[in-house]
């Protein structure tokens, strides 16, 4: 392997003859370019990972959580005052075993548990982020070492050599030997990823409590979802390259239409259909939840139409809850686990959150963020798609031979559109950070600041969510704002509408 400039990868289909052919500025630097960004990514996050694995050996509970936690328990002294009751009636037993120990009690004061949970959460935040720094290093490096050595051009004329032996060409039957190097690629990925999720699963997960999964379970997701890949992935990727191919200059648009109905079938089948292959949706039973759910919805104008239980617990004690549906067909799921983590009012209360995003229009923005997004990527790609410099210094410099669709666009998306998605994709959780706050304050309007308060504390006190995350690591990576954060902006509403 040479590793002068121009780079050059050790396996291209003409075994490097056509070096020289290669001469623009742009197609002699672009692996060495490709390279340099993706570790300069690279060491940036690990800065940031680095930072993140600091905060975790704090030994202090932090003193800004811990006010505002406090607050929250007075707030709600009257309850937690005839729980402490419960508490001490239950602990004259003292026959728990260790697991039941550990489980939040939901009448009791939060910030004690909290407390007595810190050193649990940092320790499970450890774990997570040392392996977090272990397996980026690995993916890096096997990125870096695939470029190097031509893996692409590689596997491509071994699906081309496969394809051969059945009578296909490349210039006639492009579409199915594209399907026979993506299912080489992914089979290569697969087998190269279960060991990082067999580690996390099975040691992390289920030495911090989370995973109730079985080795027969896992491996039969897995084949499921190998399988879902190939039934939806398949015809995905062909019906892309065939619009692609008589799209003509204008393939962009045309793309961009299809994938938007591809989207938009997507989102109706897989909670409908591809998710129930996994778990069991079961209807929630008549109650006062259920009642107080219906009512919440219609006093919102949301065409809440099922109510559904969906049983996590078979494979995490991690709890969540999310809203699906198109028009005036909308469904919610509560995972078994939030069921038993929080209360009625305080399920209520995230409900309210939820139902805050829908009310504001959080989830139509982000779906036409997307939409809009993925029209400008393959609008650009549509000016790149004949730049075969980039293709030749990638190790595809037999020009006798086309250039595979499928690898045009992948180069592309690696390459000159990487540093877009990068940036993109932090402006896209900056502004879902900003939601959050947006659907807590839609709760806290209705009424429901302190129960959802509890409630998000309840949740991190089981999830063992971070305590006291790296500023810059949690502006960078977090979704959601640090619990400390949210609290404090509900809190500061309601002090604003108290002095109203």
């Amino acid at each position: 392997m040479d590793f002068t400039l121009p780079l050059t990868p050790q396996y291209t289909q003409t075994g490097g003859t056509t070096k020289a052919a290669t001469s623009s500025l742009f197609g002699d630097y672009a692996i060495a370019a490709t390279i340099l960004f993706t570790l300069v990514v690279f060491l940036f996050e690990a800065y940031l990972n680095f930072r993140q694995r600091k905060s975790y050996h704090k030994t202090d509970f932090p003193r800004e959580l811990e006010t505002t936690v406090g607050n929250i328990d007075r707030e709600t002294k009257s309850s937690a005052a005839s729980a402490d009751k419960k508490e001490e009636s239950s602990k004259s037993g003292s026959s728990d075993d260790d697991d039941k120990k550990d489980k939040v009690d939901r009448n009791a004061p939060i910030l004690p548990q909290l407390k007595s949970k810190f050193s649990h959460a940092q320790s499970y935040g450890l774990d997570k982020i040392n392996f977090s720094i272990f397996s980026s290093t690995y993916a890096v490096t096997e990125e870096v070492v695939f470029l190097l050595y031509g893996f692409l051009p590689y596997v491509w004329d071994k699906a081309c050599a496969v394809g051969a032996k059945y009578g296909w060409t490349e210039t006639e039957h492009e579409i199915k030997i594209t399907l026979l190097f993506l299912g080489i690629v992914t089979i290569v990925g697969t087998i190269t990823s279960l060991p990082f999720e067999l580690y996390s699963t099975f040691e992390i997960e289920k030495k911090h409590g989370f995973n109730k999964q079985t080795l027969g379970l896992f491996f039969t997701d897995k084949l499921k979802g190998l399988v879902l890949s190939a039934v939806f992935g398949a015809p995905f990727v062909a019906l892309l390259l065939k619009i692609i191919f008589m799209g003509g200059d204008k393939f962009y648009l045309y793309v961009w239409a299809f994938t938007f109905v591809f989207s938009v079938i997507m989102m109706t089948l897989v909670p409908v259909v591809i998710m129930p292959l996994f778990n069991k949706y079961e209807k929630l039973p008549d109650g006062p939840l259920k009642d107080s759910i219906y009512e919440l919805a219609g006093k919102l104008s949301f065409p809440l139409t099922k109510l559904f239980v969906m049983d996590g617990s078979k494979r995490s004690s991690h709890s969540n809850a999310f809203m699906f549906g198109f028009m005036k067909n909308k469904r919610i799921v509560l995972f078994d686990t939030l069921l038993s983590q929080v209360s009625n009012d305080e399920i209520l209360a995230i409900l309210g959150h939820e139902l805050g995003h829908w009310k504001m229009g959080h989830t139509v923005t982000n779906f036409v963020v997307t939409q809009v997004y993925t029209g400008f990527m393959f609008y650009f790609f549509s000016l790149c798609y004949n730049s075969h410099e980039l293709y030749r210094a990638f190790g595809f410099d037999d020009e006798s031979r086309p250039i595979p669709t499928i690898i045009a666009l992948v180069l592309f998306t690696s390459t000159i559109w990487a540093p877009v998605d990068k940036t993109l994709s932090f402006i896209m959780t900056v502004h879902s950070r900003k939601c959050e706050f947006e659907a807590d304050e839609f709760s806290v309007n209705l009424g429901m600041s302190s129960k959802l308060q509890s409630g998000l504390c309840k949740i991190h006190l089981e999830n063992l969510g971070a305590m006291s995350p790296d500023s810059w690591y949690s502006t960078y990576h977090y979704s959601h704002p640090p619990l400390v954060e949210r609290l404090s902006a509900m809190m500061k509403l309601d002090t604003a509408k108290k002095l109203s």
